[in-house]
């Protein structure tokens, strides 16, 4: 579970269930980030009001900071402040997915090849 989450509102008063709801979603995104960055990863999420009356549309905004000074960002925006962070979940999901394949070493499979075939 990432612990350093920090919720802001702009134009939007943060309220305790969405807090818990941004932790429980966005908390388990750590099963997916590298073992060496998962401790000292810092999550920023803001949520604005946005539309021409308030209240209409909100823009939920996450900034992931990995240490090694990368910096993975979703963004989205939705009717439901609960539904949009779902949305940057799934963006924030693939994100991570694909930087962990492009820092860690693949295992290569030939080598396993030769312990298992019989020499005649």
């Amino acid at each position: 579970m990432i612990e350093k989450i920090e919720i802001s509102g702009n134009g939007y008063k943060v309220e305790e269930s969405f807090k818990k709801y941004v932790e429980k979603r966005i908390g388990k995104l750590d099963k997916y980030l590298p073992r060496g960055s998962k401790k000292d990863v810092v999550v920023k999420t803001i949520v604005s009001e946005i539309g021409k009356s308030k209240g209409e549309k909100y823009e939920i905004s996450v900034a992931m900071d990995i240490p090694g000074g990368k910096v993975i960002a979703a963004k989205d925006e939705c009717s439901n402040v609960f539904a949009g962070v779902d949305l940057v979940e799934a963006k924030l999901t693939g994100q991570i997915r694909r930087y962990k394949l492009e820092t860690q070493p693949h295992r290569q499979k030939k080598n396993w090849r030769k312990l298992f075939i019989r020499k005649k």
